[in-house]
C-alpha cells in the first residue's frame, strides 16, 4: 500500500547537478524518517542520505559536502538536491520510507559522464 515514486534523474557531466524527488502514497508521511540510496551494478545498495521527521539529516561520508536532502510535508515528498556529481555517483536512486516494511520503487537512474 506504500508507493514511491523516484523521479529526476538523468545524464548528466562530472560537475553537474542534478534533484531527485519522492513522491510518497499510503502513509502519513510526515511522521516518518526518509532515506534515500543507491545502487550501482554490481554493488550493495547503501544509505546515500536520511532526513527524520523533524529536519536532522545524515550523509554517507562520499557525498558529503556534495548532496542534500530535505523534506516538503505538505507535499509527501522528499528530495536529494545532488551537486558537484562525480563519475562514481552513477547508479539507481531509490528512496524508502524508514521503519515502514514496503516493497522499493522503480527508482530513477543517474548517470555522471567524465
Amino acid at each position: 500500500q506504500v508507493q514511491l515514486v523516484e523521479s529526476g534523474g538523468g545524464l548528466v557531466q562530472s560537475g553537474g547537478s542534478l534533484r531527485l524527488s519522492c513522491v510518497t502514497s499510503g502513509i502519513a508521511f510526515h511522521i516518518y524518517a526518509m532515506g534515500w540510496y543507491r545502487q550501482a551494478p554490481g554493488k550493495q545498495r547503501e544509505l546515500v542520505a536520511q532526513i527524520s521527521r523533524g529536519g536532522n539529516t545524515i550523509y554517507a561520508d562520499s557525498v558529503k559536502g556534495r548532496f542534500e536532502v530535505s523534506r516538503d510535508n505538505a507535499k509527501n515528498t522528499v528530495y536529494l538536491q545532488m551537486n558537484s556529481l562525480k563519475p562514481e555517483d552513477t547508479a539507481v536512486y531509490f528512496c524508502r520510507t524508514e521503519g515502514v516494511r514496503h516493497t522499493w520503487g522503480q527508482g530513477t537512474q543517474v548517470t555522471v559522464s567524465s
